[in-house]
């Protein structure tokens, strides 16, 4: 058999990354399916063998987005939980760097929605169940923190969890499909601010400033 070998006078990370983003325009554009090899290696620039060295396969190609993808985020939530500062803080961190990530990889999480609500395309499985566990579960943690340190009201820490966790998907959602609202950042700020006012035992605290 023989053995493909590397493509010479290319930057091996600039092709990987050139790979990587045409094939993620493509799928979140045509979708999986109907995006072909052909079509991705046409939009990099290079040929089909260097597709194959560097991901085998389309296969190949997709699940390294998308885990690629699923790393930076738990890493984000990880590192947005264990920081300094109150619970509320925390929270609005961890909340904020999560919908920063949704628009810096727009496309990504449009490929995502695409595979998990629409119709079958055929892609390889992806446990996308684990990205809604992973930041529930995190939320979670924190409240129940919160609760038990006196800082937010007695309550259910799943119910508020689930609060905060909307107050997420109707910014993330808002910016796939209507970004001209310009809800964003400062939109996501406000909804939280409400309700922390709910929850919050702190006295005084302005819930709708800036935490960083």
């Amino acid at each position: 058999m023989t053995r493909i070998k590397a493509p010479r006078l290319m930057p091996e990370g600039n092709v990987r990354e050139r790979l990587l983003d045409v094939a993620t325009e493509l799928f979140a554009r045509k979708g999986y399916a109907a995006s072909t090899t052909r079509e991705i290696v046409a939009a990099a620039r290079v040929t089909k063998p260097v597709l194959y060295y560097y991901f085998k396969n389309k296969e190949g190609i997709y699940l390294e987005l998308i885990e690629r993808a699923f790393k930076r985020f738990e890493a984000v939530v990880d590192t947005s939980i264990t920081g300094s500062g109150s619970i509320e803080q925390r929270l609005r961190r961890l909340c904020d760097r999560v919908f920063g990530l949704v628009v810096e990889k727009i496309e990504v999480v449009r490929l995502m929605y695409s595979i998990y609500y629409g119709p079958p395309q055929g892609a390889p499985h992806f446990d996308f169940d684990a990205v809604h566990r992973k930041l529930f579960e995190a939320i979670k943690q924190v409240v129940a923190e919160g609760i038990q340190s006196k800082e937010l009201r007695k309550g259910h820490a799943e119910d508020i969890a689930w609060a905060i966790l909307g107050a997420i998907h109707v910014t993330m959602e808002n910016e796939l499909s209507h970004p001209e609202r310009e809800l964003g950042h400062e939109g996501l700020k406000r909804i939280l601010g409400h309700i922390f006012q709910g929850i919050s035992l702190q006295k005084g605290k302005q819930h709708g400033g800036e935490q960083k």
